[in-house]
């Protein structure tokens, strides 16, 4: 994949340092191992669904952590070599902890995460203050003054 730098554009613009940022990061994550896959779905104008496919963690070993803008998901496998009595003839099911990052967009946050036949499931919700949305503004007609009014000032 190719790397794009941005430097040029940092120095010419103001403002537009968190659009870079993220840039940046997608194509760093795009570069990176895709592992564990997921989905990511829009359910309503203001409900999101991550589903991740986690096959063989328990929920003991799956870390939810949401920051400002930024949703982490961490999976930390213990070496459960022991637990085997056998040696594996072919070992296909990944068994490596992982970590995944979301840039959330303001005002989301994490409603719930669930964990059921191998897919953790985060429930997202946008909820934007009600000082922050926008309002209508009722446009007013101004009373044009009469002629008699307009005589008098003369």
């Amino acid at each position: 994949m190719r790397q794009f730098d941005f430097t040029p554009f940092r120095r010419s613009t103001v403002g537009f340092d968190r659009l870079f940022d993220l840039l940046e990061a997608s194509a760093r994550q795009a570069a990176s191992e895709n592992y564990p896959p997921f989905n990511l779905e829009r359910l309503a104008e203001d409900r999101y669904r991550i589903t991740l496919a986690v096959a063989g963690f328990k929920p003991d070993e799956i870390d939810v952590t949401a920051q400002q803008n930024l949703l982490l998901v961490q999976g930390k496998k213990a070496n459960e070599n022991e637990n085997n009595q056998g040696a594996f003839l072919h070992l296909g099911i990944a068994n490596r902890s992982f970590e995944r990052r979301f840039e959330l967009a303001d005002f989301v946050r994490v409603q719930s995460a669930d964990l059921a036949d191998g897919l953790l499931v985060i429930e997202l919700v946008r909820e934007v203050p009600e000082a922050m949305k926008p309002k209508k503004i009722a446009v007013n007609a101004a009373s044009q003054p009469s002629a008699i009014e307009h005589r008098d000032a003369a």
